[in-house]
């Protein structure tokens, strides 16, 4: 009889972590590799938010702190909310968690009783159906393929619904397509909401401020105000702000269930670090012109990989409207011969051969929840990405068949 919970057999360990420590290993053995599959920005933190942790630890803001986080913290949360989204909420409505995969779960931990439906859009984080199957929840996967703009369609969400579904998920602009919905298509979306009251929406809007041209980022309960009791928003501060590693993530919603999830979090974390917190306090109140620069280069380098990936042999990359990843098709390559005979026959196959052949860590797009892709991230020198695409291009165009 196994010592381990048998709860382990329905979860696998975060794919785009292991791809990027498998990428640091075959570094540190010597292997000339480009690790493509960090969701991480690879811009420092800005001085001024470092700064704040300094005078943080200097003032002795050392201790714990109220679980659902600092009061100045959730009162920064509660006017960038109202800033940027023109949403309402008292800092009572508010949770601080060890970033956003936290959140999550306490929400779902808070939520979901054995059955429950989460329906998750394809391709998706590779973390919300982990969650949601810790949680003792079931997900409802709903493709959304290259040719619907890798978006939600309403018509499948309507069709997805039961009397046991709980919550939609939906990640805008998204990882790992980086595709957003607009104005127009989050209404569709609400609008099927509307039409079933036991259906919760929690948006993850993580990916918020890195956006390109003229798309404008709107999320679902400023979209449609009658959602708003039964909306849960979630944010963080690990990409727009390049946070990773302070853990900052936060929840805005109704205060019964921000209770509940601080009843859950109380007996794990109790809460994010207080130095965090008070460099998130300046991240939220402080300058944002960083974010334009960071957006200006971002977008380079998307115009790059999109460019480059689409001159490879056997793929076909859109472009997308935020964050900083594409979801190339591999499908031309499935079906052909590596130079040393082995066939291609799924995109875990493309990917495996990538780093075999030329050192270029990626994720399959399986995943995701959608095949046949794989997921880049352009999150790293540009110099870098150019190579990386080269070799990209190689790799291809070496395949057979």
């Amino acid at each position: 009889m196994s010592f381990l919970a048998s709860r382990l057999a329905h979860i696998k360990p975060s794919p785009t972590i292991a791809v990027t420590q498998k990428a640091r290993e075959l570094k540190a053995a010597g292997r000339d590799v480009i690790g493509l599959g960090a969701g991480e920005p690879d811009f420092d933190t800005p001085a001024h938010i470092i700064e704040a942790a300094k005078v943080a630890m200097d003032r002795g803001e050392t201790r714990y702190t109220p679980v659902p986080g600092t009061p100045e913290l959730r009162e920064a949360i509660s006017a960038k909310l109202k800033r940027d989204n023109g949403l309402d909420y008292t800092p009572d409505q508010i949770q601080v968690g060890c970033g956003g995969k936290q959140t999550i779960f306490n929400a779902l931990f808070s939520t979901l009783d054995p059955g429950d439906e989460v329906i998750i859009p394809a391709p998706y984080w590779v973390s919300y159906p982990d969650i949601a199957l810790l949680c003792e929840g079931r997900p409802v996967f709903i493709d959304c393929p290259a040719e619907n703009g890798f978006r939600l369609d309403p018509a499948d969400l309507e069709a997805a619904i039961t009397p046991r579904t709980k919550w939609l998920i939906l990640n805008s602009p998204s990882n790992p397509t980086g595709a957003g919905y607009t104005r127009d298509h989050m209404k569709a979306i609400t609008d099927v909401l509307m039409r079933h009251p036991h259906v919760w929406v929690m948006p993850d809007d993580m990916y918020e401020f890195i956006v390109y041209g003229d798309f404008e980022f709107v999320t679902p309960a400023q979209v449609e105000p009658g959602l708003y009791d039964r909306t849960l928003t979630l944010n963080g501060l690990s990409k727009a702000y390049c946070m990773t590693g302070w853990r900052v993530g936060y929840a805005a919603g109704p205060v019964e269930l921000i209770k509940a999830m601080n009843k859950v979090q109380s007996q794990s974390t109790t809460h994010t670090s207080s130095v965090s917190q008070a460099a998130a306090v300046a991240a939220l109140d402080g300058p944002h012109d960083f974010i334009a620069e960071h957006n200006r280069i971002f977008k380079q380098r998307r115009d790059l990989v999109v460019s480059m990936l689409n001159q490879a042999p056997g793929l076909s990359c859109p472009r997308p409207e935020g964050a900083f990843y594409v979801y190339p098709s591999c499908a031309g390559t499935i079906g052909k011969k590596t130079p040393d005979g082995k066939v291609i026959e799924t995109d875990g196959d493309f990917v495996a051969y990538l780093l075999e052949s030329e050192g270029i860590a990626t994720v399959q797009g399986e995943a995701f929840g959608l095949s046949p892709h794989f997921r880049v991230s352009y999150a790293t020198a540009t110099d870098l990405l150019e190579e990386a695409c080269i070799r990209i291009q190689r790799a291809c165009a070496a395949l057979a068949g």
